[in-house]
């Protein structure tokens, strides 16, 4: 990487002076080097909401499946597949205030997928993930952070629908919409899951129950069989600050960076790094 373009991805991020030990070797692929932590299921929330008339057999539930040996075309067809389904189901009530499904987009054999929580106004309104505010600045981490283009990765949210007003999903949404992300998952076989806030993590890993702010820079596994079993493949998870947050708290720019950097370790992207020069 050009030695410019090193100091533009570092500018970006706010950060003037990264150790040359960051940019260490990656780990093999599925083989972790840094803590892991393993999560298992809650009981499902018996919190009250808009779901609350969906009988168990309206309930989507993700089938146990692998796209690991899948061909581009075959995990393209698949999503196209699972996004008619979501389109055809009436399964939580979200979809009565909706304009448009926010299905997901990007590369269907992508190493990285990112899943934030729900659809925003814009992203309402175009049919698309994380085009507003947040959603550029996602794009900057990605693009100027990481130095891939946007379409290398995955984006999708837990929810397909957004909730009326913004609001925050509440747990039988996200209870009743996270076997849709799980068949995405599936069919995409990642390396890295990074999820974006505190509603990500409940959808994907529901039985962490501390705050974003004490989980994220730490990698989970995450089965590929989904949220309540200890089957499947094992994906590695990295909980981080939703950019929405960092529109809000720019300082924390620098905890996401730290955060991104491992995924990057993991997947074998380069770091950049500025060395010292050895004044105080």
């Amino acid at each position: 990487m050009a030695k410019n373009a090193k100091k533009n991805i570092l500018k970006f991020w706010g950060i003037h002076f990264v150790p040359q030990e960051l940019a260490a070797s990656p780990a093999p692929h599925r083989k972790a080097v840094f803590p892991l932590k393993s999560a298992k299921s809650a009981s499902p929330s018996k919190t009250s909401g808009v779901s609350s008339h969906i009988t168990a057999s309206q309930k989507p539930s993700a089938p146990k499946f692998s796209g690991k040996n899948l061909s581009v075309k075959q995990k393209q067809k698949l999503l196209d597949e699972l996004r008619v389904k979501i389109e055809r189901s009436k399964h939580c009530g979200l979809e009565k205030t909706c304009t448009n499904l926010v299905f997901g987009e990007g590369n269907p054999d992508a190493d990285i997928v990112f899943v934030g929580e729900a659809p925003g106004f814009e992203e309402d309104k175009t049919g698309k993930p994380f085009v507003g505010r947040a959603g550029q600045l996602l794009t900057d981490i990605i693009t100027k952070g990481m130095n891939i283009p946007r379409e290398k990765v995955y984006i999708c949210n837990v929810l397909k629908c957004r909730p009326p007003q913004n609001r925050t999903p509440i747990p039988d949404e996200i209870r009743l919409c996270t076997p849709w992300l799980v068949e995405q998952l599936q069919i995409i076989y990642p390396k890295v899951i990074i999820a974006l806030g505190a509603s990500a993590v409940r959808g994907l890993l529901p039985d962490i129950k501390d705050g974003i702010t004490k989980i994220r820079g730490q990698f989970y596994e995450y089965h590929l069989d989904g949220p309540g079993t200890d089957t499947g493949d094992i994906i590695q998870l990295m909980p981080t600050f939703h950019p929405a947050y960092l529109l809000r708290n720019p300082p924390a720019k620098k905890y996401v960076w730290d955060d991104i950097q491992k995924v990057m370790a993991y997947v074998g992207l380069p770091i950049p790094t500025k060395k010292t020069s050895g004044k105080s």
